[in-house]
């Protein structure tokens, strides 16, 4: 596992955590925030009269409301990057990492209102009557290059064609493994509930809902996003209110550590600037898929006849995703003081790095400056290699271990629950755990132990050290007025949040395969997202994590490159839409264009 997740960061190195790919994604939404003149805000309130159905004429093709579109591009953002994205992007890169979320939001905002415009306008009406679009349509008809000759290269047909085979891998990197894997540690986490039993049962209730195509998701989502949406809301601020005397606190440590990054404080050991804006930045867009492309295909299923008022009812979704719900979500973190803090957990295998050596410490300045430039890559510390002794649960070995970015503590080993004498090893600081301690009875103890919660079949060790991911979330939500009750919240509504959101690429996904080989080998799709949707609730998170970046960054790039080229014609658009609507009602004054 260890090895393949470091092939799988070396491969998001380049791309996804790579300064560029940020730089490119945040460019983007500003070129066209001042190329539009920031419609972000001058163009809100007309959004909103629009979902309402204030622009509808009668006779407007499409499958689903405005409403129904939004709550359907909502559910696929709406989900494990509102709760354990976010968690993870202030334990990566601090308070400051909040910051630049939502910096990414403020520009993603007309990063989504231009990619879904352009999208619903070169929508496709299929045989069935139904409409497929998104990136990939606009892409096949408006990116061939005409040479001087006049012959036309179809470079549209590739671009598109490896966009949509990159949604197909990104709706298992996004909106499937990582969604799932979520719920079920955080069911484990609160409930006890096997990661196995969770991932089955749901599952088979993912099956029933993706057959029935988009009609069925929408009208599933219209429901499941704004009570969920509801129930977070009143969980957050319990939190953030119970502990109100973090709240200032709270928000100078946001915008404080923006240009100095986050010093060494707690279990955490710290975070340089440009982390925290690639990892703020990183994590932003997993939350509201701004520039990623899959928002504008649930879209192209809306009725409309202006493509740009589709594009103002997308405006909303960043706003409502990212600038509100990860918000609160940063908060709760924030003013509870959890995100600094040990605790006790289970640690997770591609967490631990294994140093040579007991010298370290966390208790003085001096120490936790060294542990701090191993963190940020100043320095380098020895990594041990070689055999771990432990007894009775105990490391009897010189080693220190390293866990989730801190110095872990009172650490135990088991093997399938009980304590563990004999031996580990460690390959250049990476631990390498024993699959079983009777291999004669290797299959019956793998399913003993994911019937019984325990995933990691064989040996794990515990201890406390700094959390992330889902599990932090959890844990800061019973830092309020409901106790324990807190992380029955966080549960139900990453279960909600999340499984929406698998719901919702089941059909970015389905419309992807179509556009590349035909309606006839999405049952296929579907039964492979369903299947892997089940594996994936009882694997290594932190694996699933770095394939999810590398899977947006694959969607990303493409569709960034594709609006950039038709900017022109995204402001001819907009013009005609203002022209049309003050037509339609002439008593209102319009934003100028």
């Amino acid at each position: 596992m260890q090895a393949i997740n470091d092939f799988l960061l070396k491969i998001d190195s380049y791309i996804g955590s790579s300064p560029w790919f940020v730089y490119f994604l945040l460019g983007t939404g500003i070129f066209f925030s001042l190329y539009l003149v920031f419609p972000q805000f001058r163009y809100l309130r007309y959004s909103l009269r629009i979902v309402m159905g204030k622009f509808d004429k009668k006779g407007d093709e499409g499958d689903t409301s405005h409403f129904q579109a939004l709550t359907t591009a909502l559910s696929g953002t709406v989900g494990t990057g509102n709760i354990a994205g976010v968690a993870l992007a202030v334990h990566l890169g601090g308070p400051a990492a909040l910051f630049w979320m939502l910096v990414t939001a403020l520009f993603g905002m007309t990063t989504k209102f231009v990619e879904v415009t352009l999208s619903h306008k070169y929508r496709d009406k299929l045989p069935d009557g139904s409409f497929a679009g998104g990136p990939m349509y606009y892409m096949k008809k408006r990116l061939n290059i005409k040479t001087s000759s006049g012959k036309v290269i179809k470079t549209g047909s590739w671009i598109a064609a490896i966009f949509a085979f990159a949604t197909i891998l990104s709706s298992f990197g996004t909106g499937n493994l990582p969604q799932i894997n979520s719920i079920a540690n955080s069911l484990y986490t609160t409930f006890k509930l096997p990661n196995i039993v969770s991932g089955f049962i749901l599952a088979i209730l993912l099956g029933f809902v993706v057959i029935g195509g988009i009609k069925r998701i929408a009208k599933v989502t219209e429901k499941l996003v704004p009570s969920m949406a509801l129930l977070y809301f009143i969980g957050a601020l319990s939190v953030i209110f119970y502990n109100y005397e973090n709240i200032i606190p709270s928000l100078e440590a946001v915008v404080g550590n923006v240009f100095t990054g986050t010093a060494a404080t707690g279990g955490f050991l710290g975070a340089t600037i440009a982390f925290a804006f690639n990892r703020g930045v990183n994590r932003g867009l997993f939350s509201n898929e701004a520039g990623q492309g899959s928002a504008p295909i649930a879209h192209a299923a809306a009725r409309a006849h202006e493509p740009v008022s589709e594009g103002l009812v997308a405006l909303l979704e960043p706003f409502i995703d990212t600038i509100i719900i990860c918000s609160l979500t940063g908060f709760v973190l924030l003013s509870s003081g959890v995100w600094n803090e040990k605790h006790q957990n289970r640690f997770q295998v591609s967490d631990i790095v294994v140093l040579d050596g007991t010298s370290y410490t966390d208790k003085t300045e001096q120490g936790r400056e060294v542990l701090s430039k191993f963190i940020k890559k100043e320095v380098t510390l020895p990594l041990y290699t070689g055999n771990i002794e432990v007894e009775d649960g105990t490391i009897t070995s010189p080693v220190t271990i390293m866990h989730a970015r801190s110095l872990a503590e009172k650490i135990k080993v088991y093997n399938n629950g009980k304590l563990y004498s004999g031996k580990l090893s460690a390959n250049n600081g990476q631990l390498i755990i024993p699959s079983s301690s009777n291999s004669n009875d290797s299959w019956h103890k793998w399913l003993t132990g994911i019937f019984s919660g325990d995933s990691s079949e064989g040996v794990y060790l515990e201890g406390i050290s700094l959390m992330h991911s889902a599990p932090l979330t959890t844990f800061a939500f019973t830092k309020s007025w409901l106790g324990e009750w807190g992380k029955y919240i966080v549960s139900i509504g990453l279960l909600l949040f999340a499984f929406s959101t698998a719901i919702s690429w089941s059909y970015y996904g389905d419309r992807a395969v179509t556009f590349l080989w035909g309606p006839q080998y999405v049952i296929w799709y579907h039964m492979i997202y369903v299947i892997g949707f089940f594996i994936a609730s009882f694997v290594d998170t932190t694996i699933i994590w770095t394939l999810s970046g590398i899977t947006i960054a694959l969607m990303t790039i493409p569709n960034l490159f594709g609006i950039l080229i038709l900017h022109k014609e995204m402001k001819s658009e907009v013009k005609k839409f203002w022209i049309e609507y003050k037509r339609r009602f002439p008593e209102q004054k319009v934003p100028k264009y």
